[in-house]
């Protein structure tokens, strides 16, 4: 399924604190990205009603990083709310051309989530 194109906009404060609480890791090119987080715009949804999306820096805002494409080696793991899975997904954060380009909430289980979990129940990774 190909993303759908929206008008672009400011990051929400939950899709920045995830951004923010991912690179906070330490791995090649994260200051880069880092640096990129304020001149960064939503420009597609992955699908209707998703909290994943396509993310770009403003134009020539700022300058390429120094990272591979595809997911950074650094991976929000998802803690399950109390009673629930221990587990309820993985957040990602895409890079392409050393630029950030995506965010993905890829979840497990069978209700696709409605909105990006809070900060507090994601805990860090570095591959």
């Amino acid at each position: 399924m190909a993303p759908v194109p929206v008008t672009p906009r400011k990051l929400k404060s939950a899709e920045r604190a995830v951004l923010e609480m991912v690179l906070s890791a330490e791995f090649p090119g994260a200051d880069g990205l880092r640096a990129q987080l304020d001149a960064c715009e939503v420009v597609a949804v992955w699908a209707e009603d998703s909290v994943s999306v396509d993310i770009e820096p403003t134009p020539a805002a700022v300058p390429a990083a120094e990272a591979a494409n595809g997911p950074v080696p650094a991976v929000g793991v998802v803690q399950g709310l109390p009673g629930g899975d221990p587990l309820e997904g993985e957040i990602l954060v895409w890079v392409a051309g050393g630029y950030l380009s995506g965010i993905e909430y890829a979840w497990f289980g069978e209700d696709m989530p409605t909105r990006l979990p809070s900060t507090d129940r994601i805990t860090i990774d570095v591959e």
